[in-house]
Parts: structure tokens; C-alpha cells; sequence
């Protein structure tokens, strides 16, 4: 039971707050820490943090962004393009199957097989008004995605040491295989430098394809939701890796520019990881845990043998 003192609570938050910022927790640990903070002491902030660990975090990507170059990030992109297609086809299809293998409702496991083909909940949010989910099934497929990406967040670094994986291979693996932005990079920081620079670049054009995905969702049902945008974030992460590109004393800068992005999204992690409680477990039907926890398997597997054999 999580502690009935805002004070006490408070109090805790800050350390926890200053102990991640400093380094001395990992990226993939901090989200654990998050989780363990809001299941013993209590979130005091909710709302805030919530609104707090998106906005750190694609303000860390971007500033990512000045440290890398924009013709190495296009190249990235390129040589991803066909294995991210085929990834994401691959997920949709077996999605499809699995959730009516294991009868999941139809829209559920949709959003399921959305966010595990694109980028979890960012692709969950803007694929639920364009079927017009019901609103229990965006909180059952969000946990089932939030709690898969903590499983990745230690999972995966590890199978990548025991496959012998090189940094680039890693990054991608992690990029197609790790569901939202957030847990892709930390798995990737905590392999190396150029691992996070691929994984952070792969997973951001794979972003772009909730575009065409929203518009085929709205096909299949047969309904139209909002309109859906590109985030700006990646628009200025490209941004700010064309001006790294132009100014060389940006990529000069990038030890420090790494250093900052890397604290802000072991800050973003953790404040992600304090929204959970009890009741985001109670919420979660088993069929569709079943249903995620499978086709993640499933992707995981083809994912390397894309990166391995095909790319």
C-alpha cells in the first residue's frame, strides 16, 4: 500500500528524482525505480509527471539529434526501410491471428498489434479515435505495452550480449522489436553510443509510418477519427541533425549533447514508470496479455532474423 503522507511522498520523489539525474541509476533501472516508487510510496503528481516524462523526453531526443549528422541519419533510415516494412507487415498480420486465436475483442487487438508494430502508445493514442475504441481497451492494450517495454528494457540488453551483437545491430534490433520510443533508447544507452544513435534514428522513421497506418485503420473499420499528424519532435530532431550537419562545432559539442540526453531520458523513464499503480493491472485481460506477450516473442525473433540474414 503506497504511503498516506504527501510530505513523506514528496520527499522521496525529490531524492529519487536527484539519485536518477546523476547518473548513478542506469537508463533501463530507471523505469523499475519508477514502477517501485508509485507501487510502495505513491505518486504526489500524477498529471504532472505525466505531462513532465513526454516533454523531457522528446526534448532529449531532439537535443540527440545535435550530436549526430543528417546524412548519417538518412543513411540509417535507408538501410532500415525495408526490414521496417516488413517488421511491421509481419506484426499486423500474426496480430490479427493470434488475437482471434485467442478471441480478443477485434479493436483491442488492434491497438494491441498497432502499438507493437509501430511505437506502442504514441501509436495506440492515435489509432483509438480513428476506430473509436472503447475507451478500456486504450488502458488494457497501453498496460500490456507499458509492461512489455519494462520486461524489453532488461531483457534485451541481455539476449544482445549473449547473441553477440554488434552496437548497429543491436540498435536496430531494439528498434523493431522494443515498443515505445522511450524503452528503445534506454535498452540502446545501455549497450553504447552508436547503438542508442541507430535505435533512436530507426525507431523515430518507423514513427512515421502511424501515418499510412491510421489511414488503413480507418479503411478497415470503415470509420474516420481525427486526423493525425507527425509529432513535431521528430520533425525537429531531423532539425536538429541538419544543423549539426551545417555547424561543425555542434558535433564538436556531442559528448555533452549525449551526456544531457541521456540523464533526461533516464528522468523521462522513471517519471513514465511512477504512472503505474494497481490499478493498471487489474485492468489487463489475460487473453490480450497472452495475445501482446506472444506476438512480441514472435517479432522479437523475426526482427533478428531481418537484421541477421536480410539487411
Amino acid at each position: 500500500m503506497p504511503v498516506n503522507s504527501p510530505r513523506i511522498s514528496i520527499s522521496i520523489f525529490t531524492l529519487l528524482i536527484i539519485l536518477v539525474f546523476s547518473g548513478y541509476i542506469s537508463i533501463a533501472l530507471s523505469l523499475l525505480l519508477g514502477v517501485g516508487f508509485a507501487l510502495t510510496v505513491g505518486n504526489p503528481f500524477p498529471l504532472k509527471t505525466h505531462w513532465a516524462s513526454s516533454i523531457i523526453l522528446k526534448s532529449s531526443i531532439v537535443i540527440l539529434g545535435l550530436g549526430l549528422n543528417f546524412s548519417d541519419v538518412l543513411q540509417t533510415a535507408k538501410e532500415s526501410f525495408n526490414i521496417t516494412i516488413l517488421s511491421i507487415v509481419f506484426t499486423l498480420v500474426f496480430g490479427y491471428f493470434i488475437g482471434k486465436m485467442f478471441k480478443v475483442e477485434q479493436k483491442l487487438s488492434f491497438l494491441i498489434s498497432g502499438g507493437t508494430a509501430i511505437c506502442g502508445g504514441s501509436a495506440i493514442a492515435a489509432l483509438a479515435p480513428t476506430i473509436r475504441a472503447n475507451p478500456n481497451h486504450v488502458i488494457i492494450s497501453i498496460s500490456i505495452i507499458f509492461l512489455l517495454n519494462a520486461l524489453a528494457l532488461i531483457i534485451y540488453p541481455v539476449l544482445g550480449e549473449q547473441l553477440g551483437l554488434g552496437e548497429k545491430e543491436f540498435g536496430l534490433w531494439s528498434a523493431l522489436g522494443i515498443h515505445d520510443t522511450s524503452s528503445v533508447v534506454g535498452a540502446a544507452a545501455s549497450y553504447g553510443e552508436q547503438a542508442m544513435e541507430v535505435a533512436t534514428t530507426t525507431k523515430l522513421a518507423r514513427a512515421l509510418w502511424i501515418v499510412p497506418l491510421v489511414f488503413i485503420a480507418g479503411l478497415f473499420f470503415k470509420q474516420l477519427g481525427k486526423a493525425f499528424t507527425i509529432p513535431p519532435f521528430i520533425i525537429l530532431f531531423i532539425l536538429a541533425t541538419i544543423a549539426a550537419a551545417t555547424w561543425p562545432i555542434l558535433s564538436e559539442l556531442r559528448p555533452v549533447s549525449n551526456l544531457i540526453a541521456k540523464k533526461g531520458m533516464a528522468l523521462s523513464l522513471f517519471l513514465i514508470g511512477t504512472s503505474f499503480n494497481q490499478n493498471t493491472l487489474s485492468e489487463i485481460q489475460w487473453r490480450a496479455l497472452l495475445q501482446g506477450i506472444l506476438l512480441w516473442i514472435l517479432v522479437s525473433i523475426f526482427s533478428l532474423w531481418l537484421i541477421k540474414f536480410i539487411n
